[in-house]
């Protein structure tokens, strides 16, 4: 009768022990993110009424922009494969003064990015040959929500603003490899662009 009593209260002491040790290690395992297939670079041409033309890959979209609040000649550069549009706000200039305000417009709109970066690099552009001029902001950081944005101008018609946005949750940690490749091609954007 003892044998009996002790291996009744043995059992669940060993089904206890048996299921623990089931258990995984304590220790956290790293986070791993989805293999991102990069296509071939391969470029063609936006040549359309827009008074702007430039080269983009053959992997994006152009699609004039028709919200409500959108101005003629804005358009979105859309990457499907990434889930990333290039917005980009075309604007005349009339006078000295609007280039200016363009200018400081676009500023003011990266200087909010600053809470969320860890920081910035700057790229002058110059192309006196298409009188394309500008500059090239790429923002660091995990949450930043545009890892990178431009503005390209003449000084007396023409200013473009650009800004690449991911319609996903920000995380440019594990974005940085897609950035870094779609870095490339709004370099061949801006250095391909002309007025009209």
């Amino acid at each position: 009768m003892i044998l009996r009593r002790n291996i009744v209260l043995l059992f669940p002491v060993i089904f206890i022990l048996l299921f623990a040790a089931c258990e995984q290690s304590g220790t956290p395992l790293p986070r791993g993110y989805f293999r991102i297939e990069l296509p071939e670079k391969e470029y063609r041409t936006f040549d359309t009424i827009f008074p702007y033309s430039f080269s983009y890959p053959v992997y994006a979209r152009v699609i004039p922009d028709t919200r409500p609040n959108a101005e003629p000649y804005w358009a979105d550069v859309y990457f499907p494969g990434f889930r990333a549009s290039l917005h980009l706000s075309y604007k005349t200039i009339k006078n000295e003064d609007q280039l200016f305000e363009y200018t400081e417009d676009g500023r003011n709109f990266i200087n909010r990015h600053i809470p969320k970066a860890t920081g910035f690099n700057e790229t002058i552009y110059t192309n006196d040959e298409a009188n394309v001029h500008g500059m090239l902001y790429e923002i660091r950081g995990r949450e930043a929500a545009s890892p990178m944005q431009f503005f390209l101008t003449d000084s007396t018609r023409h200013y473009l603003r650009g800004s690449l946005y991911f319609n996903v949750t920000p995380n440019n940690d594990s974005l940085a490899p897609v950035i870094r490749f779609l870095s490339e091609d709004i370099r061949i954007l801006i250095e391909s662009m002309e007025w009209k």
